[in-house]
């Protein structure tokens, strides 16, 4: 069953963000977590069969803040940080074969849903001065391009904190802001 929620037509666990977890049905666990988190895997597991063969390849999982602090749900968090996790666990396994996987918090992302439901601010943080997805994927191709990969494989970075250090910007020259300290700062995973 879906929701109408604020960002438009969305499966269960989605919507009801301001409800306390034991207000909302078990089943929301599906959408966020059986399928969420799982899709992850999945594709993961495809990925490193060629990556693995190859000898080569970078696995980014994409995770948030809620990994870290409350943001959404409990179960958003717990999705979150089983794709930091995950990210760890496959590192490990994978170093010896030549392919990497970490695991990447972006800030708020200025998606296209966002967008046309006229959404202006989400979680405190302005749309208008939110990561483009393009901008999240520079970083990423700066990554795979990283010469210290094999090092930074197995953990957790924050986007705009990768940017910085690789001296990518939004299209607009605008250099996106880390959320880490709005977060409870610290390292990450």
């Amino acid at each position: 069953m879906d929701h109408d929620g604020a960002f438009g037509r969305a499966p269960d666990g989605m919507a009801g963000f301001e409800e306390p977890f034991w207000t909302r049905p078990v089943s929301d666990w599906e959408p966020l977590v059986g399928i969420g988190l799982r899709a992850h895997y999945v594709a993961s597991v495809h990925a490193a069969r060629h990556m693995v063969a190859r000898g080569s390849g970078l696995i980014v999982s994409i995770s948030s803040f809620g990994a870290r602090a409350p943001l959404h749900s409990v179960l958003y968090g717990i999705s979150k940080a089983g794709l930091d996790k995950m990210a760890a666990d496959m590192a490990h396994e994978l170093r010896a074969a030549g392919v990497s996987a970490v695991s990447l918090w972006p800030g708020l992302v200025r998606t296209d849903g966002l967008v046309e439901a006229g959404v202006e601010e989400v979680a405190g943080f302005k749309l208008a001065d939110a990561e483009s997805p393009g901008f999240v994927g520079s970083v990423v191709a700066r990554l795979a391009d990283d010469s210290r990969l094999a090092e930074r494989s197995g953990h957790t970075y924050v986007v705009a904190e990768l940017a910085e250090e690789y001296g990518v910007t939004e299209p607009d020259g605008r250099r996106a802001v880390s959320h880490r300290a709005a977060f409870g700062g610290g390292p990450l995973y």
